[in-house]
């Protein structure tokens, strides 16, 4: 997909606001606007026809620094991609980044000052690849819409499906698994985003037969595949309001059973948060099943304040690593850092480790430098249906070759 076409450049400096500017113009952007501050900023968009593609926010100006700007962007529900550029130190660059992903902004990269023409164009290339949801608002269900009965209705007929990410060995580049996502297109209502329904699940006291209802399809189709000879690891989220239900393990364990799927087949992900929440109950059902030899993952590791008690006391078999602490970490060294403290960690605790967020080229050297096992993002493969998987792999194998082969190389 094609860069943006149109990008506002917003910073105090003019050196710095030219040479963006050219570096936008030498990467193929037909119009590039400028402003001075934020307040200057805001008064362009509400102006400009075309509206910009791609925002480049300083952080440090006068009148309304970038940070206002950012949170002014997120009040006005202005929907447009940014790059975060600062000549401040990387925490604090990274710490801006997080904020906005935090409040479900757009936020394409947070990058040094001055650009470099690589970076920039990295940056190119993330938005014009960002799933159309992170653009502007879809077509997509408001939250008021999703109503109790209507979720219920889908679940029961089977509209909310698995969609399947891949994930990639990262030392030999080869297929290893996938992660099952729920999707659910009302006839209605049409795509309804999962951050809307699911939280409505467990609002409404669905979440358990939404989870089954998920659970039952990723065994049915992973039965088909293992009959096929393409046998993958599925990794299927628990939401925490399950960990309070006992009933939950033998569940699983019939319906594993009935589909002649193994249960070492299937890793349940738990994010940290889960356990805090819930820790009386949810100590014992993964204790449970990981006796009955499901995996365990950790998921979103680092994001919370307890990961490494979470690690202490529960038989976690795979540590899943935070997109924030994986995308861009080649170019910050706090976030280098803690990446690679976090693989050796797992790595001396005998842990698979799964990075998220992995997005360019430079990011799954890093991973392969860093010894960690499995990747998925982006570079890698979007949530796909199950009948997609296969074309998928077909049609992928040269790239995934490529991948493969800088592998080895760095063996």
């Amino acid at each position: 997909m094609p860069g943006p076409s149109c990008v506002l450049v917003v910073d105090d400096s003019v050196s710095q606001r030219m040479h963006t500017v050219a570096l936008c113009r030498s990467l193929g952007a037909a119009q590039v606007l400028e402003a001075e501050d934020g307040e200057r900023a805001l008064q362009q968009l509400s102006q400009a026809s075309p509206r910009p593609d791609l925002l480049v926010i300083d952080l440090e100006m006068p009148v309304m620094d970038g940070i206002e700007f950012i949170q002014q962007l997120r009040v006005r529900q202005l929907h447009i991609p940014f790059v975060v550029a600062s000549s401040r130190e990387g925490a604090l660059v990274s710490s801006v980044e997080m904020m906005a992903r935090a409040q479900g902004l757009p936020v394409v990269a947070g990058v040094r000052k001055p650009l470099s023409p690589a970076v920039l164009r990295e940056a190119f290339d993330r938005c014009g690849h960002m799933a159309p949801a992170q653009h502007a608002a879809p077509a997509c269900a408001p939250a008021s819409a999703v109503d109790s009965r209507r979720l219920a209705d889908a679940i029961a007929r089977g509209r909310i499906v698995p969609h399947y990410q891949p994930k990639l060995d990262i030392r030999t580049g080869l297929l290893r698994g996938a992660e099952v996502l729920a999707r659910w297109t009302d006839e209605h209502l049409g795509v309804v985003a999962p951050d809307r329904f699911i939280p409505a699940a467990e609002a409404h006291g669905h979440i358990h037969a939404l989870t089954l209802s998920i659970l039952e399809q990723a065994l049915a189709q992973a039965a088909r595949w293992n009959a096929r000879g393409l046998k993958l690891s599925l990794a299927i989220n628990l939401s925490p309001r399950l960990l309070e239900d006992a009933s939950l393990v033998d569940e699983i364990c019939a319906r594993a059973e009935r589909h002649g799927v193994p249960a070492s087949q299937i890793v349940l992900e738990i994010t940290e948060s889960s356990v805090v929440t819930y820790v009386g109950a949810a100590l014992g059902v993964l204790a449970r099943l990981r006796m009955r030899g499901f995996g365990l993952s950790i998921d979103d590791y680092g994001t919370g304040f307890s990961s490494m008690q979470q690690l202490a006391r529960i038989p976690f078999t795979e540590l899943k690593i935070d997109r924030s602490f994986v995308h861009g970490a080649h170019r910050q060294d706090n976030l280098r850092v803690i990446l690679q403290s976090a693989l050796d960690m797992a790595r001396r605790l005998g842990l698979v480790t799964v990075a998220e967020g992995v997005e360019t080229i430079e990011d799954w050297q890093l991973l392969q430098q860093f010894g960690c096992s499995v990747g998925q993002g982006w570079l890698i493969g979007k949530p796909m249906p199950a009948d997609a998987l296969l074309p998928w792999l077909e049609a992928e194998q040269p790239r995934l070759s490529a991948l493969r082969a800088s592998a080895v190389a760095t063996t």
